[in-house]
């Protein structure tokens, strides 16, 4: 057996996402964590506390440490840019949470920068590496739906704004960022989760059109007076290779985070794209439906009326074995976050090239940025 080499990492913004990644980094005993930097020092002090982790004084510190080969970059989206430079600038590979940058030119500087000093920038999210991903495609392989023509993903987190989202906090103690959230926009927050899915799956977008708009413009205390990012947008996407896709991204329609695509001989469905092992039903066009749909069919026309209830058409396909079990964050959030870092350190290790990086990942930003600027009549950078 194999022992993998150990990756020596650091940490640079400890706010709320950093304990989903600390929650997960158990999966990866080859991830050795040398130590974490916040510029809020309380914050800083309050993470490494809780999770037994040295903190660095400076960046300038942290960079200085010869012995992380991975810089992992969870500031906020404004930030992404200067820092993913300094890490490259440094001699170091970074993994970065979603964006690269805010614009698609600082995006490519970044890529450009990585490959002439040998680098790899690798970006989140990670939930296209997940064993769901690895499931479905296997069954779209598998040619159990035929040709893959059309595709829905769904990236809604419900109406957050309306509950008391002003008292949620993280493991460690920190408070979710929500009026962070609401000016800079749920599709840069949450159409990646969707994005990399379609991407990994169907390959580069060629053209996508998309809108977008504020439609709650009242979040809520705190929010008064702020210049707020679109809370929803919708996006069409043509691949390359063929299909077509509808993704939308909001923040006031109920939970969903599904994945639906229809083909010339059914339809599968993902449950939950934030979920490593999500249910994923298959639908054959034209076969008989499952006995519950059929009576639950039934019993509507009876009664003249739905039920307060939906049920997933098809059935679920069972996964080939019982999977690893792991630490993940608690729902909805069943993601390892740990497993994009872990991958881009087996990639460098082997002297290949991690499949959410370089031009690929500039791709997905550069679709993000389009969807949340609404973008008309738009290509995005080509694969």
């Amino acid at each position: 057996m194999t022992t993998k080499k150990t990756t020596t990492i650091a940490i640079v913004g400890t706010g709320f996402v950093a304990d989903y990644y600390m929650t997960t980094l158990a999966n990866h005993p080859e991830l050795r964590l040398a130590g974490a930097y916040d510029i809020d020092d309380a914050r800083l002090s309050q993470f490494c506390a809780y999770w037994s982790v040295t903190p660095y004084a400076t960046l300038d510190a942290l960079l200085s440490d010869a012995t992380v080969g991975i810089v992992v970059n969870l500031t906020t989206p404004e930030s992404h840019f200067a820092v993913n430079e300094a890490v490259l600038s440094a001699g170091k590979h970074v993994y970065c949470e979603k964006p690269l940058a805010m614009d698609v030119e600082d995006g490519r500087r970044l890529v450009d920068l990585a490959k002439s000093r040998g680098l790899t920038l690798a970006g989140a999210p990670a939930n296209a590496l997940s064993d769901a991903q690895a499931h479905c495609r296997a069954i779209l392989e598998s040619g159990a739906i035929g040709t893959p023509r059309l595709a829905y993903a769904e990236m809604e987190d419900g109406p957050v704004f309306l509950d008391n989202w002003q008292e949620w906090k993280s493991r460690s103690g920190a408070k979710w960022p929500g009026v962070h959230e609401f000016e800079i926009g749920c599709t840069l927050e949450h159409a990646g989760y969707a994005t990399s899915w379609l991407v990994s799956l169907f390959g580069p977008v060629a053209h996508l059109d998309a809108f977008s708009a504020l439609t709650f413009p009242q979040k809520g205390p705190g929010t008064e007076g702020l210049a707020l990012a679109a809370d929803f947008s919708v996006g069409c996407l043509r691949f390359a290779s063929g299909p077509v896709a509808r993704l939308t991204s909001g923040l006031a329609a109920p939970r969903d985070r599904s994945l639906t695509i229809i083909g010339d001989k059914g339809t599968l469905i993902v449950c939950d794209l934030w979920d490593n092992r999500s249910p994923i039903h298959l639908e054959y066009a034209g076969r008989s439906r499952p006995l519950l749909h059929r009576i639950v069919d039934k019993l509507e026309r009876r009664r003249g009326r739905r039920f307060p209830f939906r049920l997933v058409p098809g059935k679920a396909v069972p996964y080939a074995d019982a999977g690893v079990k792991g630490q993940l964050p608690a729902y909805p959030s069943q993601i390892d976050f740990m497993r994009g870092i872990a991958a881009q350190a087996t990639a460098i290790e082997a002297g290949t090239v991690p499949y959410f990086s370089g031009e690929r990942a500039l791709h997905l930003t550069d679709i993000v940025l389009a969807l949340n600027a609404g973008r008309r009549d738009y290509t995005p950078s080509s694969l």
